[in-house]
């Protein structure tokens, strides 16, 4: 299902803004989706590393004169590079780099030059190793493999290739397999299952100890899982089925264990998790102890989250925190471990999600943040300031501040300066960070600041070119504000045309996702769908709204929450209420009202359409869940329980339970193969429509994903929802 993350910093996106003139043109289709346009091209800064000192940053980049990628090394403080650390055209056979990574001590470097993707987060790739000192790089396989990770001390990489874990020594330059019983479809090792890579966020589920003597990995046994077949049908004369382990909600999962491997002896134990929540394994990571791996723990309703330390001398386990939530609790990653094995964990126990602090027993310290707002981003801790810093929602639930704070909950520093969306990289040593901010009239900013107190030391980049391109571009402010529908004052946002006559009736169109704990509403720079909204409101002049209603995330516990066990309910009656209450206002047509939405928003779009269909006269459903029934075990469980303990809150919120509504019109997207929401939910949805015999428009887009792109792809299917607007708006 759709991810919400902050801006990651790898990718350091720059877009523009600026004054419009009274030469505005509107943004066109081709403008924002047709390949090679390049009017809306972003800069970036990729691949940053912070080094071990604290006062440089490595970034991979591309010289396209030259054809040569290189990892290049700056100065924090004054932002001149420093040295380059790694340059293709001085390795022999080498074009071109994809990633990197350095060992703990800097001194190699881990790189690929080929990737194949496999679902949302896997990839296949060619994996090199080179030596900073010496300049020589070896190939780690000859395979395509996946995960490589360097033990701490660089001496040994661990890495998957067909469901089976290896481990390389760089010194002697043997590979040796560790597991053997590897096989599509039925034993994976080290790597995650389809269902845990989606829903839980990872892929490596392999993890070296400290000293690098033991490896940890969770082996999936995926033979009870139901397969799901997809056609493919390429470019050849016959189509051929891609199939894969998927379980469906209320199916049979892998079955996970535990399993540690003792580089020494050379064999593997399995670790007894049975009289823990143990269902899944979502997370592992050593202490600061070489002998001690902490596991996080899940039962199938994940609503019970068990940290259990496993001693790896003997594989015995101890139970050191337990999590219970009445409707589900969240697996992240910030648990952090001090020096004597004290640790900082987040949680909404308190009704938000907050910083905790607990001994290495589990006994809690203290809890660091309080207040009636979340902590979004955990950044980490100095052990040599003793501060943490964090993101939080302090200054209101669309923006974001960076803070750092004692773990007292003491003196407590707002390190961000503007109202927006402000974001942080830390140094290695926290002198510094990386900060972006934007907000919805301005783009990216990014700067370098002073760690302790938040200072712009520099700036790092300027977009003045981007700022030319699109100054001639129509864009409409986005007017933020709150509505009040069933009792709760929802986040809004409204873009009107540029020409907008109060006097004068518009269309309205509704914009959401709606998901659990997602946010659509938020005081940031503009996205790929907001330029396709300002064409909508300037060229179609549509007046365009997105409201987060209940069950998104940011403003507590409760509200993210109140949706278990329903989704499609509450959710549904709150956006119908939005286009009621908008449509009252005397510029709007009250007959005239549209909703769309991707995956989760295109299910919300399609039964918002067939259950009020008084309200809204057309909708378009992309990509949508059409039965939570045919969704994954992982994500559906969580917030519904299985179909067998909860069949009404998964058929009554079901579009295919409404299709006799239906009386607007309808257009309905969805891509042949994919993987995540499959096309299943859209032919089920189809037969439904049609047996009722209600009339709709529907488009299939062979062999692609849930993203549906790729070559014209998105010019095409924004095209045809452009034009199915005109049309039916």
């Amino acid at each position: 299902m759709k991810r919400f993350n902050s801006l990651p910093f790898l990718l350091l996106f720059l877009t523009a803004f600026s004054t419009l003139t009274a030469q505005q043109k509107n943004i066109t289709l081709e403008d924002i989706w047709k390949p090679g346009s390049g009017v809306f091209k972003t800069e970036r800064l990729d691949v940053l590393r912070s080094l071990n000192n604290g006062k440089e940053y490595a970034v991979l980049n591309y010289d396209r004169q030259n054809k040569a990628s290189t990892v290049d090394v700056y100065d924090y403080k004054s932002g001149e590079k420093v040295r380059t650390l790694l340059n293709s055209t001085d390795l022999k056979g080498i074009n071109y780099i994809i990633s990197y990574e350095f060992n703990k001590d800097e001194s190699k470097i881990l790189f690929s030059t080929e990737l194949e993707q496999i679902y949302r987060r896997s990839s296949l790739g060619t994996y090199y190793v080179y030596d900073v000192k010496t300049k020589d790089f070896s190939l780690v396989s000859t395979h395509k493999i996946q995960e490589p990770t360097f033990s701490n001390d660089g001496s040994k990489i661990a890495y998957g290739f067909q469901n089976n874990l290896y481990i390389k020594d760089l010194n002697s330059g043997e590979t040796k397999q560790i597991t053997t019983d590897g096989k599509k479809n039925s034993i994976i090792n080290g790597i995650t299952d389809w269902v845990y890579e989606e829903e839980f966020a990872f892929v490596r589920a392999f993890e070296w100890s400290v000293n690098g003597d033991k490896l940890a990995y969770i082996k999936f046994d995926e033979t009870d899982v139901p397969e799901y077949t997809m056609d493919i049908y390429g470019n050849n004369l016959y189509p051929f089925a891609e199939t894969f382990k998927y379980p469906k909600a209320g199916e049979n999962n892998s079955k996970v264990s535990l399993q540690l491997y003792d580089l020494g002896s050379g064999k593997t134990s399995a670790v007894d998790l049975s009289k823990y929540n143990s269902y899944y394994i979502p997370r592992l990571l050593w202490t600061k102890d070489n002998n001690f791996l902490s596991v996080q723990l899940t039962n199938r309703h994940q609503n019970i989250l068990d940290l259990v330390f496993v001693d790896a001398s003997n594989n015995s386990s101890k139970l050191i925190l337990e999590e219970k939530d009445a409707a589900y609790v969240d697996v992240t990653d910030n648990l952090t471990f001090l020096n004597n094995n004290s640790f900082f964990w987040t949680s909404e126990k308190d009704g938000w999600n907050h910083i905790y602090q607990y001994d290495k027993n589990g006994k809690l310290l203290n809890q660091v943040t309080k207040g009636p707002w979340e902590v979004t981003t955990y950044y980490g801790f100095d052990q040599n300031t003793g501060r943490v810093y964090y993101q939080s929602t302090e200054n209101g639930s669309i923006n974001r501040d960076v803070y750092s704070i004692l773990p007292s909950g003491k003196n407590k520093v707002r390190l961000s300066q503007k109202t927006g969306t402000n974001d942080a990289d830390f140094s290695a040593d926290y002198s510094y960070y990386i900060g972006s901010f934007s907000d919805a009239t301005t783009p990216y900013v990014f700067t370098l600041n002073e760690a302790k107190t938040g200072n712009v030391l520099r700036e790092i980049k300027n977009n003045n070119d981007l700022k030319n391109r699109l100054a001639s571009y129509k864009i409409s402010p986005k007017e933020f504000s709150t509505i009040n529908i069933n009792g709760e004052d929802l986040n809004m946002y409204v873009i009107k045309p540029l020409d907008f006559d109060e006097t004068k009736q518009y269309p309205l169109f509704l914009f959401q996702y709606s998901g659990p704990g997602s946010q659509q509403v938020a005081n940031s720079w503009i996205g790929t769908n907001d330029y396709w909204h300002q064409m909508l409101a300037n060229e179609q002049g549509i007046v365009i709204a997105c409201v987060d209603g209940r069950g998104t995330g940011f403003k507590g516990r409760d509200f993210k929450k109140m949706t278990q066990k329903e989704l499609g309910k509450y959710e549904v009656e709150d956006q119908i209420a939005v286009a009621k209450k908008l449509s009252e206002l005397p510029y709007i047509n009250a007959f005239r009202t549209g909703i769309w939405g991707w995956s989760y928003g295109g299910f919300m779009a399609s039964n918002c359409l067939f259950q009020a269909p008084e309200v809204f006269e057309m909708a378009i459903a992309v990509a949508p869940v059409t039965s939570w029934r045919f969704y994954d075990s992982i994500y559906t469980e969580r917030y519904m329980q299985t179909p067998q303990e909860n069949p009404s809150g998964y058929d009554e919120n079901s579009p295919l339970s409404h299709v006799q509504g239906l009386e607007g019109k309808f257009l309905l997207v969805h891509g042949s193969a994919d993987d995540n929401v499959h096309v299943q939910n859209t032919m089920r949805l189809v037969e439904a429509l049609v047996q009722a015999n209600k009339q709709f428009d529907w488009r299939i887009y062979p062999d692609k994903n849930h993203g549906i792109y790729g070559g014209n792809t998105r010019l095409h299917l924004y095209t045809l929802m452009t034009d199915f607007i005109k049309n039916n708006l």
